[in-house]
């Protein structure tokens, strides 16, 4: 019922699209920036110009434009990206680790799909992330005058988005009559985190001048913004088939039980200026910088259940459900002396930035002829520490009770006393992991267009464009490199480096989860090691892994040996070839593409027909690591069975080369039913680039052989040949290609007030997926063996196939104040499937975890051995939906905005649901019964709706005072884990409120 009313609510639906700027401000295509504007305010003003923007695009287009100069709706170019229909976000900081929350939203998906390529003021941006997009929540939003969102691209825009393009579009001088200046000071204050608040502020100064060389302008833009947020969490470990704990049946229960905190920070720095000349109406000409910076450090204390699950014992009042699932009781570890649990003192930080330069030129020739020329340059950096430090405790027990919306964990006075204990804590691990990347790009481009004298054709448009990008992206190796300090399955220690231990004490903290979900729920206190220890990498680890080496060495002694102590030996970070990604990249393209109209017929047709080639050259810097172990064979004796063909051990460089050509059709035409209606039908063909993070041109491969050898007979008898490898990317991947429709209906009833209504169809191929494929080696004579890696593949087709609907309308005819108020609302339905072109599944599972388990990484394995399958794609919700109540009267301006979406799938094989210990369930295994089967759970973000509100008020006509409340409802984020006896519980996260107050000046 409740689902049933949400999707009644949604289907009433309209884009959020707060926009201002100007009458007669850049066009969604960005191609008239000249034209002279006039200052619009309000919510209202914004909203008809987004209207404008969409009814009169030649493509498919949504926009989101700021109410005045840098006042985007939201905190992040992320958070109002959410609002327009067909977009979500992902509330996770990386789509690899969905265990840390992302207060600001991160990962962007039109359509479902998270092909989305960015752009600036309509050239091509990207973030030095290893991908090919901008990491939108680095971007500061206060730069920013709109965003275009195109949903189904025309020839003359750069190929590269399937799912859809985002054009970040910036203000010029000429933008603005005269002289413009535009300020502004905020502060915001998390509910959670409390403490002090976070500033922010921005500034805009722009003119324009008349000289004896034609009208110059000038613009610059700066930025600062800080943001501090806490998020804490509870989670639940997967759950375990256990046939030992019930007599005659099977039930399931998790290893524990566990709770954490974040703390994060994070500081956003902008600059933009720009310089414009006109010296008539024939030619212009204007250049722009453009820098963003982002430099954030979280730090997290968690406390997780690494004991091992088999071992668990159960208190005999435990109650489970229908299905078997563990609901509330008692759990204990008697044989390894209780439940073990890390505690782990986690930091992460990261600096990133990105500079744009871009000179632009126009030409107008005659009547007839225009000429334009655009250069620009693009340098992004970005380097990471993340580092981890843990200590250990063994709980005697613990009690549970997972039948409620939280997970309920109970302690007594004792047990909480027995946690806080310094006296029961150990040294367990250490865990560094460390990146860096650089990314730069030249591109120019060049375009013409003629314009017809004809009751027809409108203007022909074509261009060329030539880029080079080099990409290099380094890890280190291992890339989390995870070390035991001590453990109990060492082989060289006698006993644990226990904080009783003087020797071993000190550098902990007691982390006492103050204000935890908001002063609701009530959590034990935690010994941590101190933050210091984790920023403190290299010396503190090697510090700490030296309480081993004392232990290893009275370990030895009590033998009487001599000590055999192996050294820590920390990652390798730089120099090292199996960290390193480097890339180039060269691209030529060539468009032409035809506007044309038929104005004289009973319903009006406009449109353009265009197509786009475009060759892709692709060079990659890698290195092979070939492993030989197969015996050696004695010359002259006879071999029986397959060749062992003569590759020697090696290590060594490879460089790739990869070259592509794709030609990609266009139409978009639009039919005028009436002036405030209109239909639109678009097809294209587009395509996708590999990420630079899956054409890495690393492989490790071996070659191993059963012999088995006579002597006598001087015989060899070979029982099997394997020939096998990893491949960390693959340099020879395609871009993915997608053929896409739309067709929308358009009635623009209202200045400001619209219904639009469309349907896409997405068919994808070459879809990247982890899979094997043939890689050459050759022998000492040349000859070249197969060998089968597995890595990146272009392995799979599908599709996405959806809805979109939108609505808004202010009421003006309501009384009084009552005609301020106004309605958006926007819902989206995609339905999506994936099929691989070599199908992997298998009913039971088998192998471990790592990339060369085809089933398990495309299927999911759960803790019982057996498969899933008919997974949809990721990140993708089937509905979503944004509502909002608007009100704009007088010197009064408010806003309630509400997004949400239904849940989806965050992935298979990901960090917390994955392991190698399942049970081997499958009775036709001679190893039935062990304990031994990798298993990888498919984790789900379930559905999530949150409530954001503005209000502002016009002190005077320069003045405006602004306050924001995020999270009103302090919604809590729960993700899930599939398995057999449903989809359980995983974690609940929850970040608390956050409120903010501005001042805004513009003269």
């Amino acid at each position: 019922m409740n689902q049933f009313k949400l999707t009644a609510i949604a289907l009433a639906a309209a884009q959020i699209a707060f926009m201002a700027g100007a009458a007669n401000a850049q066009t969604a295509q960005g191609n008239d920036t000249a034209t002279a504007t006039v200052v619009v305010t309000g919510q209202r003003a914004s909203l008809e110009n987004a209207q404008k923007i969409k009814q009169n695009a030649d493509e498919i287009v949504d926009s989101i434009v700021a109410e005045d100069i840098g006042k985007l709706p939201d905190k992040s170019v992320t958070e109002v990206l959410q609002r327009v229909v067909g977009v979500t976000i992902d509330r996770t900081m990386s789509r690899g680790d969905p265990e840390h929350y992302s207060v600001e939203g991160s990962g962007v998906s039109i359509r479902g799909l998270s092909y989305v390529r960015s752009e600036l003021n309509g050239r091509d941006s990207f973030s030095a992330n290893g991908g090919r997009s901008l990491n939108f929540e680095d971007v500061p939003p206060e730069l920013m005058a709109g965003v275009d969102i195109y949903k189904n691209p025309s020839a003359e825009q750069i190929e590269g988005a399937i799912g859809g393009l985002v054009n970040l579009r910036t203000a010029l001088p000429f933008d603005f009559k005269g002289a413009k200046v535009s300020a502004s000071i905020a502060s915001t204050y998390s509910e959670l985190k409390k403490g002090k608040w976070s500033p922010a502020g921005s500034i805009l100064a722009s003119n324009r001048w008349k000289t004896g060389i034609g009208e110059i302008g000038a613009l610059i833009d700066i930025a600062h913004a800080e943001s501090g947020t806490r998020t804490d969490a509870f989670q639940v470990e997967p759950y375990y088939p256990r046939s030992d704990i019930v007599n005659g049946k099977t039930v399931w229960v998790p290893k524990g039980a566990q709770w954490r905190t974040l703390n994060f920070n994070r500081e956003r720095e902008g600059f933009y200026g720009a310089l414009q000349w006109k010296k008539d109406a024939n030619l212009r000409s204007h250049v722009t910088y453009f820098k963003s910076k982002y430099e954030m450090q979280w730090d997290e204390q968690a406390i997780f259940a690494s004991s091992s699950p088999y071992n668990i014992r159960v208190s005999p009042d435990a109650t489970y459900g229908p299905d078997g699932r563990f609901l509330t009781g008692t759990l204990t570890s008697p044989s390894d002396g209780g439940i073990n649990f890390g505690d782990d003192t986690r930091i992460s930080n990261r600096k990133s930035d990105t500079t744009d330069i871009a000179w632009n030129i126009e030409w107008r020739a005659n009547d007839r002829w225009t000429f334009t020329s655009d250069l620009q340059r693009i340098k992004a950096k970005t380097h990471s520490l993340d580092s981890t430090v843990a200590t250990g405790v063994q709980l005697p027990e613990q009690q549970l009770d997972l039948t409620g919306s939280l997970p309920r964990l109970i302690f007594n006075d004792a047990q909480r006393a027995y946690i806080a204990d310094p006296a029961h804590y150990y040294w367990n691990f250490t865990m560094e992991h460390m990146d860096r990347s650089v990314a730069e790009s030249k591109a120019w481009k060049g375009d013409a267009k003629y314009t017809f004298d004809h009751p027809v054709l409108r203007d022909l448009r074509f261009g060329l464009r030539f880029t080079k990008r080099d990409s290099t992206n380094e890890l280190s190796n291992p890339d989390y490199n995870w070390s035991a300090i001590t453990a109990t399955w060492m082989g060289d220690i006698s006993h644990l480096a226990y904080l009783s231990d003087p020797r071993f004490a000190g550098n902990t903290h007691l982390g006492t989860f103050n204000n935890f979900f908001n002063g609701k729920q009530s959590v034990p206190s935690v010994v941590f090691p101190n933050v210091s220890l984790a920023e403190g990498y290299p010396a503190s680890y090697e510090a700490l892994h030296k309480y081993h080496d004392i232990l290893c060495a009275e370990y030895y002694a009590a033998k009487g040996q001599p000590a055999n102590c192996a050294a820590w030996t920390p990652a390798k970070f730089g120099g090292d070839p199996a960290g390193i990604n480097e890339q180039s990249e060269k691209t030529g393209a060539f468009y032409t593409q035809l506007r044309f109209g038929w104005d004289d017929v009973k319903y009006p047709i406009d449109g353009n027909v265009g197509v786009r080639y475009v060759k892709t050259d692709m060079e990659a810097h890698g290195y092979t690591v070939f492993n030989n172990k197969a015996p050696t064979l004695v010359p002259g004796y006879t071999v029986v069975g397959p060749a062992i063909p003569n590759i020697p051990a090696s290590n060594s460089a490879q460089d790739y080369e990869n070259s592509y050509h794709n030609v990609l059709p266009s139409l978009n035409l639009r039919m005028k039913a009436r002036d405030n209606l209109q239909f639109r039908f678009a097809a294209a063909r587009a395509i996708s680039r590999p990420d630079f993070k899956d054409l890495q041109g690393y492989a490790t491969v071996t070659q191993d052989a059963d012999v088995t050898t006579n002597h006598g007979t001087q015989t060899h008898i070979v029982n099997s040949l394997t020939q096998n490898g990893e491949a960390k990317g693959n340099p020879l991947l395609k871009p993915i290609q997608s053929d896409q429709f739309d067709l929308t209906g358009e009635w623009y009833f209202g200045r400001s007030s619209s219904l639009t209504v469309a349907l896409f169809h997405k068919r994808l191929k070459d879809v990247i997926v982890n899979q094997t494929y043939n890689y050459p080696l050759a022998d000492v004579n040349g000859t070249m063996y197969n060998f089968s890696v597995t890595g990146p593949v272009n392995g799979a087709k599908g599709r996405a196939t959806g809805i979109e609907i939108a609505y808004q309308q202010y009421f003006d005819k309501l009384p009084g104040a009552l005609s301020g108020l106004g309605v958006q609302a926007n819902y989206t339905y995609v339905d999506s499937s994936t099929k691989l072109y070599k199908d992997a599944f298998t009913t039971y599972c088998s192998g471990g975890t790592g990339p060369d388990n085809i089933n398990l990484n495309q299927n999911g394995c759960d803790t019982d051995g057996r498969s899933f399958g008919n997974l949809p794609l990721q990140y993708l919700s089937k509905n979503s939906y944004n509502l909002a109540l608007l009100y704009d009267y007088g010197k009064w301006s408010a806003r309630a905005a509400w997004s949400w979406r239904s849940k989806n799938l965050q992935g298979i094989n990901v960090n917390g649901t994955r392991g190698s210990d399942g049970t081997n369930t499958n009775p036709n295994s001679p190893d039935k019964g062990a304990t031994n089967v990798g298993w990888a759970l498919p984790t789900w973000a379930d559905a999530y709706g949150q409530l954001d509100a503005s209000v502002s008020y016009q002190v005077t006509d320069k003045m405006q005072v602004v306050v924001d409340g995020q999270n009103l409802t302090d919604a809590k984020y729960k993700q899930l884990m599939q398995q057999g006896i449903g989809l359980m519980g995983r974690a609940w996260f929850v970040s608390g409120r956050r409120y903010s107050a501005q001042l805004r000046y513009a003269f």
